[in-house]
């Protein structure tokens, strides 16, 4: 605030109150804000300019105070303000402010230093004070004239309606205070000049920073010529905090550091601030569309803020009109609301209930005492409620969405701000309830206008999932056509085999043939042997015959072992599910023991084998055959896949999938299968390396395995130079 200074309020003097400011930079704000104040201004924009303004002749053009920038002082040692400060007091002015400056001007006579840039009101005040204060001081060098101060001061503190204190720094006390400082701290003048300014502070401020470090900091930095508002939370003598805003003034005479205090009272300010932040945020979440739940609590927990001590709740009324539901009440136990769900209103059912069945506010100074209360006493005496303050939530004059209440610690009526703030909270509550009613109905017509197009729109809807099944039908019955061809043309091929029997058949005539003329050749010679025995051997004939045997011996045994491989090879082709025999078994424990003695019949580089099955996997099949065709896979990745890689890799891995089925895999990282190859894997005799692996039956026999004994079916995937897999899909009980 500007203070204007009543002429009354200091001595008679011929001398008006006149401003020069003596700068090169226009201050027009402040020149309009002196003028406001009542104040005549002069302007110098030029050192001799301001030094001729003090030499005027005319009573009412002579200088009260100059405003000096520091710009115009002069070098360091600031020689037109010393010239100045000699006739008047002058006040440096400066925009970039340093402690050494300060110091400077205060020894070239200055009266204060000002720091820029500052409020002008502030400055204003500054110059009303100065001004004031130094009528109420005898020349340097004498007493303090405390009647003076007395009529000049004092007045100027009584004037004001903000609590003013003249405070010592040296001292750290009060030297003078006004009646608004006794009213706001609730404590009498002589009471107030014997406490220090931390004093009549709480303990800590609400930052946590103790009141006396901030109070010392506030000092500091008023003494230092800074001129601003600083927030200050004070005590009232009864307890209660008070939100200050506190303005300090330096006034340096007579070797004394005063600091002039104002001290404005913002407690109201904030908490109505707060109130308004609160209501727009709460409008905010009921048009965001928030839960009910959360705005009622975000509601009290606001209202509740506004008057530390009380407690709100929110009772809810069905849209029966008369059925009691829980609505929020954050302050307290959830028991407290559950005792009052599902009641029904009437007039004596407590505050609230009453307050809905009779539309009006329904105050209860005393619940221990009232009649309406009866049945809930206990409950109320548990959480330390003693009054109520209820008022119904109303869309109208006769539709009822629920209740306010403000419950109080203590026996009493509610205050005048109670009703302002119960105002408020029920006009919100009511837009929050109200809308969340009105978006149930809207959900309701729209829940109803959904089913009418459910309704209109079922028949198209089966339609469509009739032809959806159908479709789905025909894709199975496809896949189905689809996958007994493939058997078909397979079986085809096992019946072919037959015939490729008996075409091979002329393959065993080689050997058998190769033996059987062996055999003869070798019955002549001993023939011709036991003839020379009786005419008498000679030692070479004999050991002529010994190396023939030998030599027959050998290619006798040698074609008939590969006879035998080739007969052994075609059984395999028939697979026998009569001599297999069948058992329950973990498919884990089996795979790890097959792998053991796989690995062992595998020459250098042996590959890496990796398991991943699945734990708890079990089948009731035929582990005989399994292991069979899990061993050609093996050796097929082996021998055709991997070809003596050092860095070769084998993956068995299985897991369960729908319907019974087990998925086991046999995958390398090997050279992979041509794409022309892959439809011919399963075929008999088949191989890429004629003369250098097996016969080019082991995928074949491994097929029938697959698809005869075991139940299943058995896929290949494989990319040239990023190895193969074969996926055996098998069901964990095999067919009987």
């Amino acid at each position: 605030m500007v203070y204007t200074l009543p002429m009354s309020s200091m001595p008679p003097s011929p001398t008006p109150n006149r401003i020069l400011i003596a700068s090169a930079t226009a201050y027009p704000m402040l020149e309009r804000a002196l003028a406001r104040a009542g104040f005549q201004v002069a302007v110098a924009n030029r050192g001799d300019s301001a030094l001729a303004a003090m030499r005027a002749a005319a009573p009412d053009e002579h200088v009260a105070l100059v405003l000096l920038d520091v710009a115009l002082a002069g070098s360091a040692r600031m020689e037109l303000c010393t010239r100045l400060a000699g006739t008047v007091p002058v006040l440096v002015m400066s925009a970039a402010p340093t402690d050494e400056e300060q110091e400077q001007a205060l020894q070239a006579g200055a009266a204060g230093y000002l720091r820029l840039p500052a409020e002008t009101d502030d400055l204003v005040e500054k110059i009303a004070v100065e001004l004031t204060a130094r009528q109420a001081w005898l020349p340097v060098g004498g007493p303090l004239d405390t009647g003076n101060l007395e009529v000049n001061y004092h007045a100027l503190l009584a004037g004001s309606p903000d609590a003013i204190i003249l405070f010592d720094a040296s001292l750290g006390l009060p030297v003078d205070v006004n009646r608004n400082a006794e009213r706001m701290f609730g404590r009498s003048g002589a009471e107030l000049m014997h406490m220090r300014l931390a004093d009549l502070c709480p303990a800590a401020q609400p930052d946590g920073t103790p009141s006396s470090d901030a109070v010392d900091a506030l000092v500091a930095r008023g003494l230092s010529g800074d001129i601003r508002i600083f927030p200050l939370t004070f005590q009232h003598s009864s307890g209660r905090q008070i939100d200050g805003e506190l303005r300090l003034v330096v006034l340096q005479k007579n070797g004394l550091r005063l600091l002039h205090m104002r001290v404005a009272d913002v407690t109201g300010q904030r908490i109505a601030e707060a109130l308004r932040t609160g209501q727009n945020r709460l409008l905010e979440m009921i048009a965001r569309g928030a839960p009910l739940p959360d705005i009622l609590a975000s509601l009290l927990r606001l209202i509740e803020g506004q008057a530390p001590g009380l407690v709100c709740t929110v009772l809810l009324l069905e849209e029966d009109g008369v059925t009691v539901r829980g609505g929020a009440a954050p302050s307290m136990p959830p028991e407290f609301l559950r005792a009052f769900d599902g009641l029904q209103i009437g007039p004596e059912v407590g505050s609230c209930g009453s307050a809905m069945f009779r539309r009006e506010p329904v105050v209860v100074a005393d619940i221990r005492h009232d009649a309406r209360w009866n049945g809930w006493h206990a409950l109320a005496a548990r959480h330390g409620l003693h009054a109520c303050w209820a008022m119904p939530i109303m869309t109208d004059r006769h539709t009822v969405l629920g209740s306010f209440a403000i419950y109080y610690r203590d026996v009493r009526l509610p205050r005048a701000d109670d009703e302002r703030l119960i105002g408020v909270a029920v006009h919100l509550a009511g837009i929050a309830i109200e809308r969340t009613r009105r978006e149930a109905e809207l959900a309701r017509h729209r829940n109803h206008l959904e089913d009418l197009v459910a309704a209109r729109t079922a028949e198209l809807r089966s339609a469509k999932e009739r032809a959806e099944l159908a479709s789905t039908e025909l894709a199975a019955a496809l896949d189905d056509l689809r996958k007994t061809q493939e058997e078909l043309v397979r079986r085809d091929k096992l019946a072919a085999l037959g015939a490729l029997v008996a075409g091979v058949a002329h393959e065993l005539n080689t050997p058998i043939g190769n033996s059987l003329t062996i055999a003869g050749a070798m019955s002549e010679r001993l023939g011709s042997l036991r003839a020379g025995l009786a005419s008498g051997l000679r030692r070479s004939d004999l050991e002529q015959y010994l190396a023939e045997a030998g030599e027959a011996d050998e290619v006798v045994v040698r074609n008939l072992r590969r006879a035998a491989a080739l007969i052994t090879s075609f059984r395999q082709v028939a697979v026998d599910t009569a001599s297999s025999q069948r058992r329950q078994f973990r498919l884990d424990e089996f795979i790890a023991e097959l792998v053991l003695p796989l690995m062992a019949a595998t020459v250098a580089p042996r590959p890496r084998v990796v398991q991943e099955i699945a734990a708890g996997l079990a089948m009731d099949s035929y582990p005989g055959p399994l292991g069979q065709a899990v061993s050609a896979l093996f050796e097929n990745a082996v021998i055709h896949g991997l070809d003596g890689r050092g860095d070769g890799i084998v993956t068995l891995s299985a897991h369960a999938l729908e319907d019974g089925m087990i998925a086991l895999s046999v995958a390398d990282n090997g050279a992979g299968i041509a794409e022309g190859n892959l439809s011919r894997v399963y075929d008999p005799f088949f191989t890429t390396r004629p003369g250098a692996g097996g016969s080019g039956l082991g995928l074949h026999v491994t097929h029938n395995i697959v698809t005869g004994v075991l139940g299943g079916r058995i896929a290949v995937r494989s990319t040239p130079g990023a190895g193969t897999t074969f996926t055996m899909t098998l069901p964990a009980i095999a067919p009987g």
